[in-house]
């Protein structure tokens, strides 16, 4: 029984030191890479100036045409991640503020992410590799269901989110291999598609009176000398319970609402995404709206 219980004993060593040096491996690759992700460009990154940021969700990745503020003489760059909630980009805002960025404007895309404040499975793992030298990152997680797991038990948050941080997507971070994740300044362009969905319902959704991380993202802004525009942009023509925008605006007056600036199906890839043409028609009022010396008034827009 002694000699099996040592035998136990011993097993149970070898695999925790295992976990902890793969653990280790890992995390070192991680630290190591700048161009495969938005996440890890930004932790792996110094001091960085803009105009202006884009935060959001794949309806800020898709909708904001970072290349036409370059035009402008606005340095720019789209942070948007797609299936990214506002759990995420408030964890952005707060990694570059840490790094020093300066940042004249940050706009947020805040839409339909205002009805929850979960975070993005999918997209939040891909914060993990470094939670154990970010104490922003741990802090994030904490209240997370399952965060001690994660954070305590080696190894096991590239196990649990193996699809997105596990060995293959280590593998090719080690050996840099880049994505288009960062091409066009953090815009990803869509195009027409003939089975696009293009109708969606959103009438059983509704905004929080008081989303947390809308509220951080808000508040770093204000302590950070930030101009915080957020606003809300546009869906498909066939859309039903459009009505959820006028909530966000009584619930929000803040925010601006460019909803139907663009709404016919021409210009739609799919009912809550632009194609790279209706794209560029937002993206030009925006501009029109907050970047050029005759700004119009806003008033619509708030109300």
């Amino acid at each position: 029984m002694k000699k099996f219980l040592l035998y136990i004993t011993k097993i149970f060593i070898i695999v925790v030191l295992t976990a902890v040096l793969l653990d280790g491996l890992f995390t070192f690759s991680f630290l190591h890479s700048r161009n495969r992700g938005k996440i890890e460009n930004v932790f792996n990154s110094d001091s960085q100036k803009f105009d202006v940021v884009i935060l959001g969700s794949s309806r800020a990745n898709n909708h904001f045409v970072t290349q036409m503020f370059e035009d402008k003489g606005i340095k720019a760059f789209n942070y948007g991640m797609s299936g990214g909630h506002l759990f995420e980009a408030a964890l952005m805002l707060k990694l570059m503020i840490e790094r020093k960025y300066e940042i004249k404007n940050v706009i947020l895309e805040a839409d339909l992410n205002l009805s929850s404040e979960t975070d993005s499975h999918s997209v939040s793992a891909l914060f993990l590799p470094y939670i154990h030298n970010s104490d922003i990152i741990k802090e994030q997680f904490k209240e997370k269901e399952g965060f001690s797991e994660l954070y305590y038990i080696p190894f096991y948050r590239f196990i649990k989110y193996d699809s997105k941080i596990g060995f293959r997507e280590t593998f090719l971070t080690a050996v840099g291999k880049k994505t288009n994740a960062l091409d066009n300044l953090g815009y990803y362009p869509l195009e027409k598609h003939k089975n696009g969905n293009m109708k969606n319902n959103i009438v059983n959704l509704n905004p929080l009176p008081h989303n947390k991380y809308y509220e951080e993202i808000k508040t770093l802004c204000k302590e950070n000398n930030i101009k915080f525009i957020a606003v809300m942009t546009p869906m498909c023509e066939n859309v039903i319970g459009m009505n959820y925008f006028d909530k966000v605006k009584k619930a929000y007056p803040e925010i601006y609402n460019y909803e139907n600036v663009v709404v016919e199906n021409k210009y739609f890839s799919s009912c809550g995404h632009m194609t790279n043409s209706g794209a560029k028609l937002f993206t030009a009022r925006i501009i029109q709206d907050f970047f050029t010396e005759n700004s119009r008034s806003l008033n619509k827009y708030k109300k």
